[in-house]
């Protein structure tokens, strides 16, 4: 998909094709993350690092699952 590069005020930015917000799922006033890889910038419409933190968090929690099933109980 190719995108143009416009003039937002003093700004410079790119407008998304209504068929690119879609399959970020995404509207006008959402927020995109940018992160760069090998070859270019991805872009998503979730935080990457709440994302790892979130993996982390799942795999502590079934580890530990009959401690947190215990500490609820109280």
């Amino acid at each position: 998909m190719k995108l143009k590069i416009t003039t937002i005020g003093n700004s410079a930015g790119v407008v998304l094709p209504k068929e690119l917000l879609a399959r970020l799922r995404v509207d006008k006033g959402d927020t995109l993350y940018a992160t760069e890889v090998p070859g270019g910038i991805k872009l998503m419409p979730h935080d990457p690092e709440f994302e790892k933190q979130m993996e982390i968090a799942e795999k502590v929690m079934h580890k530990r699952r009959t401690l947190l099933h215990k500490l609820s109980e109280n």
